[in-house]
């Protein structure tokens, strides 16, 4: 893809949306090459990781399958369908996409993205697509759904975040904090990986950003319809599942709820972002925010548009005094 040139018009229409297809998809590249990016993430793969093995163990075309589909630079494009505007491509939608997919199309797409020459398995199979959506379906059954409404909590909290970076940065702060290769060049100038192809004109295209919570991304299009989207993956201190919980006399003193939006405030984070992390109410984080401040364990400042919220030092001395005593 190398560079993509951007009018001001697509840059206004960009919009970020949320896809459980992504996410899986996301989860499944994951489990293909298990690299852990943070220790949430390593007890997630030593969870599933088995299971998904015994999986392909037993089915050695499917194995041959995802080799081919997560090459060594590539996808194969009929596994990531692009979302289509402002509502989120469900895995319902994009898995009947994905079945859709003659199996000359499959077949052509997997020639780009397999690392070597396409086993003969695969070569002369015509059901790859119904695979691929088959086993995407059990990724999504077995490893993501327990997990997705937290997920789903960490993806909005991030687009909370970015939108936030946009707003006080511009665009140049949110694409390179996207992805490291992603930066924005200058006059509609956006390179989004390293690859040197000629530039893309996508002036007029619908422009979205997707983001995942495994350390993963892609890019998708659909030529025909002037689609674009880039899948990134959240912020490491968001996709954080293995955080730990309050200490349990910080939340004896202040409850367990208010404890945790104290502890969560090692970075500064909006209301909107609290309440996302927490799965607490609008309403609840507000009344913990303000015992907080009365108490002058934490401090608020504007940012643009956004109110941030802090831990004071006396906060942070409270939580460092019960982390020395293991309360």
């Amino acid at each position: 893809m190398g560079v993509w040139q951007v009018d001001a018009d697509t840059l206004a229409g960009s919009r970020f949306v949320v896809s459980s297809l992504a996410e899986t998809t996301a989860s499944l590249k994951k489990l293909a090459d298990p690299a852990a990016a943070h220790p949430g993430e390593r007890q997630w793969l030593d969870t599933y990781l088995p299971a998904y093995r015994a999986r392909l163990a037993a089915d050695r075309v499917t194995a041959l399958l995802v080799d081919a589909v997560f090459g060594a630079t590539w996808n194969a494009d009929f596994v990531t369908p692009t979302p289509a505007g402002l509502r989120a491509l469900d895995l319902a939608d994009g898995l009947a996409r994905i079945r859709a997919t003659p199996p000359d199309r499959v077949r052509a797409d997997l020639a780009v993205s397999c690392p070597g020459p396409l086993p003969a398995a695969l070569a002369r199979a015509d059901d790859l697509a119904e695979r691929t959506a088959a086993l995407l379906e059990w990724v999504w059954r077995e490893t993501v759904r327990p997990q997705w409404p937290r997920r789903r909590r960490v993806i909005e909290a991030d687009v909370v975040a970015r939108t936030r970076e946009m707003t006080v940065g511009g665009w140049a702060a949110a694409f390179g904090a996207l992805r490291p290769t992603m930066r924005w060049l200058g006059d509609g100038r956006l390179r989004v990986n390293a690859h040197d192809y000629p530039p893309q004109d996508i002036s007029g295209a619908e422009l979205l950003f997707v983001p995942v919570t495994p350390q993963q991304g892609w890019f998708s299009w659909e030529t025909a319809a002037n689609r674009y989207a880039v899948v990134y993956p959240c912020a490491g201190a968001l996709a954080d599942a293995g955080r730990a919980a309050p200490p349990s006399g910080l939340a004896t003193l202040l409850g367990p709820s208010r404890a945790q939006v104290l502890v969560l405030l090692d970075h500064p984070l909006t209301t909107t972002q609290l309440v996302a992390l927490t799965g607490q109410g609008l309403g609840s984080v507000g009344r913990h925010l303000k015992v907080l401040l009365d108490a002058r364990l934490v401090r608020r400042r504007r940012a643009g548009r956004s109110v941030l919220y802090y831990r004071a030092p006396a906060g942070d001395a409270l939580l460092a005094a019960q982390r020395e005593t293991g309360g």
